[in-house]
């Protein structure tokens, strides 16, 4: 759906986006991860044709780009650096212009696409109220309505949930899942690992315009090989498997391989109280966390030179 071979982008001394490899599937719920500054929204431009390469290529949809942006952009809908809108406007007049302007648009029935497409997205009640008159959370809903007007096969979405509620996320999850489910496909960048990991099937790792990982997140999140214990009489546990611990954080023991229903009765027979045990899993964020740095925004103090 969207592949690039060497993708770069300079502005003036500044690397933004430095020979990038991406590989975004038909079908994909993909998640570009990284911390700010790392060149995640530079792709996404790119990847539209709102910017222009310094060097690589890039296809998407089996099309190259910027060569063919206006034919492929037929078929996608995206929102990059927050939605626009007219501010003195509504916003459900803002999307009828939009389709308006837009290719195959039907005029008889755009009330009723714009009426469906706001009950979507979670604005289906919004009064004749101004946009500049909505929450960032509103705001955002009516950005992701826009995206949805051409009935796309490709959403390109920066930070979708950003300025949403907890309740405002978990709509905006369950909605891109039921298109992803519908055959869109979903490729979008967020700073919520949690939000990415219960959505995405595929993520991506920028860090300092480098792509330094991209994976399906059930491999990088299979079991590493040990076995997590929390059980209150640890320091027995521990006496009790001898080499076998290869870490312990209070209650916590990490036992090195072994099988789990093996260990649990072994541990119960000795009359070790087990309050919970499994195989251990990486975090997401333990996997962005080992392969980044710092973060761009990131200011310490320098060292003070040793004496």
């Amino acid at each position: 759906m969207i592949r690039t071979e060497g993708l770069t982008k300079r502005y003036g001394q500044i690397t933004a986006v430095n020979g990038v490899d991406l590989d975004v599937r038909e079908g994909d719920r993909y998640g570009l991860l990284g911390p700010n500054g790392s060149g995640k929204t530079t792709l996404l431009r790119l990847v539209l044709g709102l910017v222009f390469a310094t060097s690589g290529r890039i296809e998407v949809m089996g099309l190259p780009v910027p060569r063919h942006s206006q034919k492929v952009l037929r078929s996608i809908g995206a929102l990059v650096e927050g939605p626009a809108a007219y501010p003195h406007l509504s916003g459900r007049t803002n999307l009828a212009l939009l389709d308006a302007a837009g290719p195959g648009s039907v005029r008889r029935t755009r009330r009723r696409r714009v009426d469906e497409i706001l009950e979507r997205v979670g604005l289906g009640g919004i009064d004749k109220r101004p946009v500049k008159a909505y929450s960032l959370g509103m705001r955002q809903r009516l950005g992701l309505a826009a995206a949805l007007l051409c009935r796309p096969t490709l959403l390109i979405l920066d930070e979708p949930t950003n300025g949403l509620d907890p309740r405002g996320i978990h709509d905006i999850r369950d909605l891109l899942a039921d298109l992803n489910d519908e055959g869109v496909t979903v490729f979008l960048s967020s700073h919520l690992l949690p939000e990415v990991e219960l959505l995405c099937t595929r993520v991506g790792v920028m860090d300092a315009g480098r792509l330094v990982l991209q994976d399906e997140i059930a491999t990088l999140r299979a079991p590493t090989g040990r076995v997590v214990v929390e059980s209150p009489d640890a320091g027995k546990a521990m006496a009790l498997l001898d080499g076998a611990v290869a870490e312990r954080d209070g209650d916590r023991l990490f036992v090195r391989g072994t099988d789990v229903a093996e260990l649990n009765a072994r541990l119960v027979r000795a009359d070790i109280r087990v309050a919970e045990i499994g195989a251990e899993r990486r975090t997401l964020e333990q996997v962005v966390l080992e392969v980044t740095g710092s973060g761009a925004d990131r200011v310490d103090r320098p060292r003070a030179e040793p004496r």
